[in-house]
């Protein structure tokens, strides 16, 4: 008999890394999202946040939290379809479509359902979605649970898309998929190239701007303010709300008949309670803040520019990254988390990231700096970083930061 249970018991490779105490995942946090949190009683310079704007913490989001709380309580007891649709629901999703510069938008429980839920109203059968190799697990995930068929392009590769949709030909419905921000390596999708591929064979686009939003452009639109881009020029623009807006949800934002299409069709969405009053009024709050203090994301890519100038200095490869986030390559999987758990003995905070997140043989830590950090530090950072990584990759020039 085949026991469905038998692979659970089978599955080892966590349970060696936990025997070999080099087991990084499920940390439990007894602090808010801060430039310094503590783990066990410890504290640790937090690198691994998406907190970019440092806002998780702040004394405003709180009180919106708090103040939603207080007049529509913990939760909305379902969908909102049916019941849960409150006023604070619907003010944000103009304040969204407005700072995303569209007619409308939608807003979901979290960005993974977003993804699943825009992807499959929209790519039905005999149709084709045409997604970046790289592009995130959800979306990926949506293309699956769509009745399209899907098709992958060569990582940020223009030509490659273009060869693609030039195969599935005039006669399909097609949607071009991509991250405008690649979540582990930081880099920046080709947006410009890309539209003109898509317009030239008829194809719809869809941008998820999860890792963009308020870390791109001079407002923190995202991609589309970035590169200059007309809002006819790029048909949706979705995301999450668990990053730059430090709350939890998902959006998607475009013209209104598309918006109104995907809130009846979306399953995601209809069949999931909808997101709870204090994490509306939190994102809301989020988008008053990000408007009225550009100053922060100035200060984000300063504080980016400070890393990387000394982890070149370190002889370190960093990517092709283009943003805040910095991957630090190391490539084989072991002594990635063999440099993660000297870094963390050691007071500082990163994400491990091995295959199927990343290519194989191409394992990083991934690190972020906030707005919220200072320089002192960084520079505590970077001293223990600069000692970790001398001893751990025998890097010749990794230095103590003065």
């Amino acid at each position: 008999m085949n026991d469905l249970f038998e692979k659970c018991r089978k599955f080892d490779i966590v349970k060696q890394l936990i025997a070999s105490g080099i087991y990084p995942y499920f940390k439990e946090l007894e602090s808010e999202q801060a430039p310094e949190i503590t783990i066990k009683g410890k504290k640790f310079i937090m690198f691994g946040s998406n907190n970019y704007l440092g806002l998780a913490n702040d004394p405003r989001m709180k009180q919106a939290a708090i103040d939603a709380i207080t007049k529509f309580g913990t939760g909305v007891a379902g969908s909102r379809f049916l019941n849960g649709n409150t006023v604070l629901h619907t003010e944000l999703e103009r304040k969204l479509a407005a700072f995303k510069g569209r007619e409308a938008a939608l807003i979901y429980a979290t960005g993974y359902q977003m993804n699943l839920g825009v992807i499959s109203a929209l790519v039905g059968k005999g149709d084709f979605a045409v997604i970046d190799k790289l592009d995130h697990a959800s979306i990926l995930d949506g293309c699956r649970l769509s009745q399209g068929e899907v098709r992958r392009f060569k990582h940020n590769n223009p030509a490659d898309l273009n060869r693609v949709l030039k195969g599935i030909g005039p006669s399909h419905g097609k949607l071009v998929i991509v991250d405008g921000v690649f979540s582990m390596e930081g880099d920046i999708a080709p947006i410009p190239e890309i539209v003109s591929v898509a317009k030239k064979h008829g194809a719809r686009l869809m941008i998820d701007d999860a890792h963009a939003t308020g870390v791109l452009g001079k407002h923190g639109r995202g991609t589309c303010e970035y590169f200059g881009l007309d809002h006819k020029d790029v048909d949706l623009i979705v995301g999450t709300c668990s990053k730059s807006f430090a709350s939890v949800g998902g959006f998607a934002a475009g013209d209104k008949d598309i918006i109104h299409y995907i809130q009846h069709i979306s399953r995601s969405m209809i069949f999931s309670a909808a997101l709870p009053p204090a994490s509306v009024a939190s994102i809301s709050k989020a988008i008053d803040i990000i408007e009225s203090e550009p100053q922060r994301i100035k200060k984000l890519w300063d504080n980016a520019a400070y890393l990387m100038k000394h982890f070149r200095e370190m002889g370190l490869n960093t990517g092709e990254t283009r943003t805040p986030i910095i991957p630090v390559i190391i490539g084989d999987n072991e002594k990635t988390f063999k440099l993660w758990r000297m870094l963390y003995d050691n007071g500082l905070f990163t994400n491990p990231v091995v295959s199927p997140a990343v290519p194989p043989k191409r394992a990083l830590l991934r690190v972020v700096a906030t707005a919220t950090h200072t320089k002192e530090q960084l520079d505590r950072a970077l001293d223990i970083f600069g000692a970790c990584v001398k001893k751990a990759l025998g890097k010749k020039r990794a230095v103590a930061v003065k």
